[in-house]
């Protein structure tokens, strides 16, 4: 029983927002660079997950500790404290372990590649506790969506090709002596990576949009000034579906990086079921019944750049 509650609790269907880039950004570092280090591989994968468990449990502790409506609307159900009458000193000791876990992991990964990684991995814990904790949270802000998107979907790809190809990417060199600090960075590489990323990126942050949709009256009650409440839901509905279309744009950047061209013609099939789930959303954006169409969505355009990218890699051997 307690692993339903802990899964319910991690929210862990939702995990696959972060592990998604993270496959993107390991493949990609193969079929650029021809690199990979399991050792590295493994550490990040750890040190990822425990994260981002931790800052959803943090999330639904500090909503269970700050909701001033505590009745209907599905309370009873939507947050695993609540529903499984969970002990938040008990919870409150999940989330310390799972965060143990992460900085643990990070700092082993920090020590096997360099000091670039400690900062890119410090400013990632840094949002994602501030994004669900606090009195200036992130997500009860209009700027969840931006820093859902960029930070779980360009930064995760990012650091995914650095730990691989740190060396063919960018570097940070701290002189303790001196009290200088100089980084390099590769711009057109890191401007190939953010342009492959924008499917992650935008599909991350419809799922932070959709989740906002839909808990708009809600988030008014509980005064959470989400972009929704401020935009409207209509505006926020017709945004929803011109992220998706934006994101087809790494196509050429695929097409630059001498992926086969039929394959990359592939990937514009998922245009089909996707604007069929936008259009279902658009009709009746209810979290029970079409919040999933948005986590499917993320699924569908990011599998289809991963089968691409993992056929590309085939075609090469």
């Amino acid at each position: 029983m307690f692993i339903v509650k802990y899964l319910k609790l991690v929210e862990i269907q939702t995990k696959v927002a972060s592990v998604i880039p993270f496959i993107l950004g390991t493949l990609y570092a193969v079929f650029r660079f021809g690199d990979f280090d399991f050792l590295h591989f493994a550490l990040m994968l750890i040190s990822l997950l425990s994260f981002d468990m931790a800052t959803t449990a943090i999330n639904n502790y500090y909503d269970y500790m700050k909701a001033k409506r505590k009745h209907g609307y599905g309370y009873e159900v939507h947050n695993a404290i609540v529903q499984y009458h969970m002990n938040p000193r008990g919870v409150a000791a999940i989330i310390a372990v799972l965060l143990v876990l992460a900085i643990g992991a990070g700092l082993w990964l920090f020590m096997e590649t360099g000091w670039l990684l400690l900062l890119l991995g410090g400013l990632s814990f840094a949002v994602g506790i501030l994004y669900s904790f606090g009195p200036l949270a992130i997500s009860r802000m209009p700027l969840g969506e931006i820093f859902s998107g960029l930070f779980m979907g360009f930064v995760i790809p990012f650091v995914s090709v650095y730990i691989h190809a740190e060396d063919k990417l960018a570097s940070l060199d701290l002189d303790l002596q001196r009290l200088t600090v100089t980084l390099h960075v590769d711009l057109l590489e890191t401007l190939l990576i953010l342009l492959i990323s924008i499917p992650a990126i935008f599909g991350i942050a419809n799922i932070m949009l959709a989740n906002n949709i839909c808990d708009i009256e809600d988030d008014i009650e509980n005064r959470r000034y989400t972009l929704p409440v401020y935009i409207g839901r209509p505006r926020a509905i017709r945004l929803f579906g011109w992220l998706y279309y934006v994101s087809y744009i790494d196509l050429i950047v695929l097409i630059v990086l001498k992926v086969p061209f039929l394959l990359v013609i592939l990937a514009l099939a998922t245009l089909i079921p996707i604007r069929k789930n936008i259009i279902k959303f658009a009709d009746h954006p209810v979290k029970q019944f079409t919040f999933k169409l948005a986590v499917q969505n993320f699924v569908l355009i990011s599998a289809g750049r991963i089968v691409i990218l993992t056929l590309a890699l085939l075609f090469m051997l």
